[in-house]
């Protein structure tokens, strides 16, 4: 499995990408609120955590990294110990990133001078109303 960063984790909390961020984090939320699952027993160890205090103090402060790499620690530490929860969380890792991948956008503009320019991904029901001033070839 990836290790799952705390760059990602803060990006994910933060709503950095959307809609798709946003799913992502309802994701990882349903997970670890799953009970814990080690040996037949539903129970976290004592002094092992299963990461929804953490969780819920990302979502307070989203740009936090400690809090994120807390998030972090603790699911990896989950995932160490319960073989189930390790196998939901890589594929929910998995499906987050191709989702940020397919999501990507990369605009580059450069040299020379743009009127109109528009950057972004999928627009959709959108009207541009644009005037332009009469320049010289127009005045004739």
């Amino acid at each position: 499995m990836d290790p799952i960063t705390a760059a990602a984790l803060t990006a994910l909390a933060g709503g950095l990408g959307g809609e798709a961020a946003r799913q992502a984090w309802q994701g990882l939320s349903a997970l670890v609120r799953r009970p814990f699952s080690r040996g037949g027993a539903l129970d976290a160890p004592p002094g092992v955590s299963t990461g929804e205090l953490e969780l819920a103090s990302l979502a307070d402060a989203p740009a936090d990294p400690a809090r994120a790499q807390a998030l972090a620690t603790a699911l990896g530490v989950r995932a160490a110990l319960d073989g189930e929860f390790r196998g939901l969380l890589d594929e929910w890792w998995q499906r987050t990133q191709a989702a940020q991948a397919a999501g990507d956008v990369h605009n580059h503009i450069s040299g020379g001078t743009q009127a109109e320019v528009f950057q972004g991904r999928d627009f959709s029901s959108i009207t541009l109303h644009v005037h332009r001033d009469a320049g010289p070839a127009d005045r004739r």
